[in-house]
């Protein structure tokens, strides 16, 4: 029988360093499980999931720092839960301690800005709490640097979708007019200006069908609107949506259509898009609603086309400039009705990120692929 050649004892120092490198290569496998309720998310909302898993990505490392900006105690405490071993620190007010922080962080969770970029030579993956990331994907050295960048698409297409349906509700039914009359104690139920509409039998162009759009285009289709929509990739979309146009297209559907909502993110492409040219284009007398990005629209066009009445009304909860300054001649228009981009807020809304950023940190740590990557190059 060959004998036995006595084992030698691995150091307790090397043990422990071998323990480390393996954990960084691989992650934090053994790591919490997702939360059940981001299951329900994905399939309620159609969340993209990457193709590529974070570990396969050149320069993931299992993250050791992650700062996070409007950091609340719960916030903190939800994140660190889904990362147990990741130091998560909420983002300093000042500049210089918070370049500090950043200069040994990986991730960054609510700051996509130069300064970011600039302090934090290890940052690997940014998660925005919100969905428009058009100044995010604009900043030198982004892509680059190959940054993995996510955000917020289709957490918020529920209350934006909501406003957007209850904008086009209140401009169909005069009630920006009838507010200024109950402001004033005034009993007028003959304003010859307000002209009553229903939406029922009427057409409704969704200006860009991605999640904000479809959800959309979902509630005006059960009040009994014709939807006929636009989206920049194909000409497929959901059995509520009775034609589908490609970008080019634009001008044609517009002129079929009695209500307009712009859902379209910001690029190059889509800023000032809905100019003179396309409002010449409009049915006469249709209403127009931006839940989008002001940039979109070149407004003086768009009051114009308010003025001499080729459009009805329109609905904007952005605007350019934003925040609209308090002489700019919108806010006296009478057939305009305004909110200051808060189409996004709602009791249920800010529940919806925690939980999208808190599964992200989850599957970044684990090596596993993110929800909600955005293509940089694209812009969305």
């Amino acid at each position: 029988m060959p004998s036995r050649r006595p084992q030698r004892a691995i150091p307790v120092a090397r043990f422990a360093l071998l323990a480390a490198l393996f954990a960084t290569q691989v992650g934090l496998a053994n790591g919490p499980p997702a939360d059940p309720r981001v299951d329900a998310l994905i399939a309620e909302l159609g969340l993209q999931t990457a193709a590529t898993a974070s570990r396969d990505l050149p320069g993931w490392r299992a993250p050791e720092r992650v700062v996070v900006a409007r950091a609340t105690p719960e916030v903190l405490e939800r994140l660190r839960a889904a990362a147990p071993g990741v130091e998560v620190i909420a983002a300093a007010a000042d500049a210089d301690a918070r370049a500090a922080q950043l200069a040994a962080a990986q991730v960054a969770i609510g700051l996509c800005d130069a300064e970011t970029l600039a302090a934090a030579p290890r940052l690997h993956w940014i998660q925005t709490w919100w969905v428009g990331v058009e100044d995010c994907v604009s900043l030198p050295g982004l892509q680059a640097r190959s940054i993995l960048l996510s955000n917020m698409q289709r957490t918020s297409a529920v209350p934006i979708a909501e406003h957007a349906v209850a904008m086009l509700m209140a401009l169909a039914r005069g009630l920006p007019a009838y507010g200024v009359h109950q402001q004033a104690g005034r009993w007028a139920p003959d304003d010859p200006a307000i002209k009553a509409r229903e939406l029922q039998g009427s057409t409704l162009l969704v200006v860009g069908l991605g999640g904000i759009g479809t959800e959309v285009a979902r509630r005006a289709h059960g009040l009994g609107m014709r939807v006929i929509a636009t989206r920049n990739s194909s000409r497929e979309g959901p059995a509520f949506v009775a034609r589908v146009g490609l970008a080019d297209e634009l001008h044609a559907l517009a002129a079929e259509a009695d209500f307009i909502v712009n859902a379209v993110p910001l690029t190059p492409a889509t800023t000032g898009l809905f100019d003179a040219r396309f409002f010449a284009a409009t049915k006469r007398g249709a209403v127009f609603v931006n839940v989008a990005r002001g940039a979109s629209v070149v407004t003086d066009d768009l009051m114009t086309a308010l003025r001499e009445g080729q459009l009805a009304g329109a609905g904007l909860d952005v605007t350019e400039p934003e925040p609209l300054p308090a002489e700019h001649p919108l806010w006296s228009m009478p057939n305009v009705l305004i909110t200051p981009h808060v189409a996004a807020d709602s009791d249920a809304q800010r529940e919806r990120y925690l939980l999208v950023a808190a599964e992200n940190l989850r599957r970044y740590a684990a090596g596993e692929p993110l929800l909600n990557v955005v293509d940089i190059a694209r812009g969305y």
